[in-house]
């Protein structure tokens, strides 16, 4: 046996039942010859075989082997066993981005005829994929509140094969019951994906709480800076098989660069998601005390419904909040716009702070009334709390509530 295989069983078997954070620096690697201590970088398109049967053995999977990079890449696969490690899950296939890993679950694990119910206040792209897309091919869609048990048993078919939830939702931080959703989806024998991205495997355990699938947006909080592309599907070697096939057939592959980089924000992610929670808690709570302010979105609030619950799944309750302002749509613009520190863009999980207005971008695809059934009103505003200095994103949030 080499040297690197030697190194490379070492580590693995030092790691068992290690702690996440520990995982999250060490899990997945396989160092080459050169026994480099950080993560090698493979940028290949294409592997050479020894011999012709090698080249034969590597394809039909009869022995362990890169082949192309559409679907084998140490680099990727690094990432994908960190992260599986993470999540205690058995396997992990990465894919382009967040949209790509749920259009890979379901392509994987839905045919025509099939039935899906997923929660109401999911992000806009999710429920434009499947309205737009899998709805054409023949699949039924229900969406049911999120917190309404009674609701999901109701709305399940002879035919329903999946339930898909976010847990908390975006924006509105509503807390789904992720006990409770397992033990009715086992039940019935129907696949349970629930959408981490909030969280993370920093301060959710998904899988734990009996989920069967997980679906990442690595382009959030796993990266961190917003810089790159990513998505995956965590689960059981079983389950994630046939994703695994999707993704190698059709091609919605992660680049192994944004791997790379997905690989250095694990090693911080525990320190970034209780910086990003502290922050978030504190805004929070100033907002609550704010005249201008109707309401606060935020399940670290005492106030909110799902806080409790909450508590119960999550180490910490994440970066991510919302509030209404008093007023219309011309509010919410002028507070928004008064930021100056603050970042006007749809993106979240960044070490930079962000602010958005959801009715308008984000969930600007959905009609009027799924709008109004997932809460997204005119006068609502998202803001993921970065890295900054907490007084200075106050400072700048006070410029948005002088507006009001």
């Amino acid at each position: 046996m080499s040297k690197t295989h030697d190194t490379e069983d070492a580590l693995a078997n030092a790691l068992q039942g290690a702690q996440s954070q520990t995982l999250a620096v060490r899990a997945g690697q396989a160092r080459t010859n050169e026994d480099e201590h950080s993560e090698a970088l493979f940028l290949t398109s294409s592997y050479v075989f020894k011999d012709c049967a090698d080249a034969q053995a590597r394809f039909s999977g009869d022995i362990e082997g890169s082949v192309y990079s559409r679907y084998t890449n140490p680099t990727v696969r690094n990432f994908e066993l960190r992260l599986a490690a993470m999540e205690g899950a058995e396997d992990c296939i990465a894919t382009s981005s967040g949209m790509g890993a749920i259009m890979s679950m379901c392509l994987a694990h839905l045919s025509a005829g099939d039935h899906i119910i997923c929660s109401s206040d999911v992000f806009g792209s999710t429920v434009v994929l499947l309205n737009n897309f899998f709805a054409k091919f023949g699949v039924e869609i229900s969406y049911v509140k999120l917190t309404d048990i009674n609701g999901w048993r109701d709305a399940i078919q002879p035919n329903t094969k999946l339930f898909f939830i976010e847990t908390p939702s975006n924006p509105l931080n509503e807390v789904g019951d992720i006990r409770a959703l397992s033990a009715l989806s086992k039940e019935h024998n129907i696949l349970f994906a629930v959408d981490n991205c909030f969280c993370t495997p920093a301060l959710q355990l998904p899988l734990a709480l009996g989920a069967d699938l997980i679906i990442h947006s690595a382009t959030k909080y796993i990266d961190g800076q917003g810089r790159c592309l990513g998505g995956a599907v965590v689960g059981s070697a079983e389950h994630i098989e046939p994703v695994r096939n999707v993704v190698r057939a059709g091609g919605p592959s992660m680049s192994p660069f944004n791997a790379w980089v997905f690989l250095k924000g694990l090693e911080t992610l525990h320190l970034r998601m209780k910086a990003h929670s502290d922050s978030a808690l504190a805004i929070a709570h100033w907002l609550e005390s704010q005249e201008q302010i109707e309401a606060v979105f935020y399940a670290g609030l005492e106030s909110h419904l799902g806080h409790e619950l909450a508590k119960s799944q999550q180490s910490h309750f994440g970066g991510v909040l919302s509030f209404r302002v008093k007023g219309d749509q011309a509010a919410a613009w002028r507070f928004i716009e008064a930021t100056q520190v603050i970042s006007l863009t749809a993106n979240l999980g960044d070490a930079k702070s962000t602010i958005v207005h959801p009715a308008t971008t984000t969930h600007s695809r959905l009609s009027p009334e799924a709008r109004a059934t997932a809460g997204i009103t005119d006068n609502l505003i998202r803001v993921a709390v970065g890295l900054e200095a907490l007084d200075d994103l106050l400072i700048d949030l006070q410029r948005g509530i002088e507006t009001l």
